[in-house]
């Protein structure tokens, strides 16, 4: 059975996640900021981490990596299409905001196909849903019906498609294609915000009418 554990960090108000199993054992999903408040919260939990796994590489979602990568020794996974935004501030979109310029180490490993993969002892999906940025994937856990949806799907809303790379088209084709389907009892954890589930988004989401009024056709 694994937990989900959230801390706040960043201008942003990013969600930075572990998802934890029975042992302890974490995965890092999207440390976005405050490295030096990550690393206390994760070693004063006891978790033992396994790996860095990116939904994007928005600055806003990177801005811890390397610090965290080096104090616990871990790699980390980013699709392959933003690799270059870790090295690139103006494609990870730190010099389009009041910050500093972003620069962090290329990721160790890039996903290579989509689909399942296991990562240490988690065992996981990987589902591309561009349309926020580029290379957005999003890590499903079936056994346990959660998603970790970074900025694709937030509590009543979606993600921004006016950054550069966004596409709205793109994005709800995404989400129609990847998470809306998913099991109405899915909890789901976006990058900003609270979480949800499928079911609750389905029926309050002032974007997803469009899924609603197909639902309705199809009956």
């Amino acid at each position: 059975m694994l937990r989900v554990e959230q801390m706040i960090v960043g201008m942003a108000q990013e969600n930075t996640y572990c998802v934890i199993d029975e042992a302890n054992r974490a995965l890092i999903i999207d440390p976005g900021a405050q490295a030096d408040e990550l690393i206390h919260w994760i070693q004063s939990s006891g978790w033992q981490p396994q790996a860095v796994l990116l939904t994007h590489a928005h600055f806003d979602h990177i801005g811890a990596l390397d610090q965290i990568r080096q104090t616990f020794a871990i790699p980390a996974y980013v699709h392959p299409i933003e690799a270059s935004f870790l090295t690139n501030p103006a494609l990870n979109l730190s010099l389009s905001f009041p910050v500093d310029p972003i620069i962090v180490q290329p990721c160790e490993y890039e996903w290579s196909h989509m689909g399942q993969h296991q990562v240490g002892d988690f065992h996981f999906e990987v589902v591309f849903v561009p349309g926020h940025s580029p290379g957005h994937v999003a890590y499903l856990f079936a056994e346990d019906g959660l998603a970790i949806v970074g900025d694709t799907i937030f509590k009543g809303s979606i993600g921004r498609t006016d950054l550069e790379g966004g596409d709205y088209p793109q994005l709800m084709r995404s989400i129609a294609d990847q998470l809306i389907g998913l099991p109405s009892h899915y909890v789901l954890y976006p990058g900003h915000g609270p979480m949800t589930t499928v079911a609750d988004e389905l029926k309050q989401n002032p974007f997803f009418e469009v899924f609603r009024q197909a639902d309705k056709h199809s009956l």
